[in-house]
């Protein structure tokens, strides 16, 4: 899949600029299609030559001017064929941590560890913020009252599924740095 089908959902939340845009990669998108600022840019252009988003100039006076992008029907249209179709094959796990640990054997394990803990930081922080996201999605509703009301069910089912990743990124951490310490003890016992 391209960067192109990602872009095109996040705008099924409705015109936004490329800033705009960046800023919905970060908190919805980046867990499982991760880009950065120039890599959408260069997108947005690529779909708008394709005729599947519209741009319009946003004057400004104390900014530069500012373009906001929209889907046109040809836009959703892809995406709708996009999102019917099966997926290619299943996803692949690319994680440069676990290369680390794999090879870990011969380094210094307090460098493992710490990598280790550096990841359950980040993975905590991930998950803070996306259940910020939650809140403000639910926005005191229940998640029953949220499903029976809510337009889109997608971006929560998403959010979902980033809040369990990274939940087992916090539980993979823990068990590899108990057994870490585990292998530790039994080595200074024997």
């Amino acid at each position: 899949m391209s960067l192109k089908y990602a872009v095109l959902a996040a705008l099924l939340e409705g015109e936004a600029s490329g800033y705009e845009l960046s800023k919905i990669f970060d908190v919805s998108l980046a867990n499982f299609w991760p880009a950065t600022p120039q890599q959408l840019y260069r997108e947005l252009e690529r779909l708008a030559q394709d005729g599947l988003i519209e741009a319009r100039v946003v004057q400004q006076e104390r900014r530069p001017n500012k373009r906001m992008f929209t889907l046109t029907g040809a836009g959703r249209e892809d995406l709708r064929a996009f999102a019917a179709a099966p997926p290619r094959r299943p996803t692949a796990v690319r994680d440069e941590l676990l290369i680390k640990v794999q090879a870990m054997d011969g380094v210094d394990a307090e460098v493992t560890r710490a990598q280790i803990e550096e990841r359950m930081t980040w993975s905590r922080a991930k998950l803070a913020r996306y259940e910020r996201v939650r809140e403000r999605l639910l926005d005191g509703r229940s998640e029953e009252e949220y499903l029976a009301g809510s337009d889109r069910i997608g971006p929560y089912l998403t959010l979902m599924g980033g809040i369990g990743f990274e939940e087992e990124n916090v539980r993979w951490c823990r068990r590899a740095l108990a057994l870490l310490e585990r292998r530790a003890a039994l080595t200074r016992q024997g």
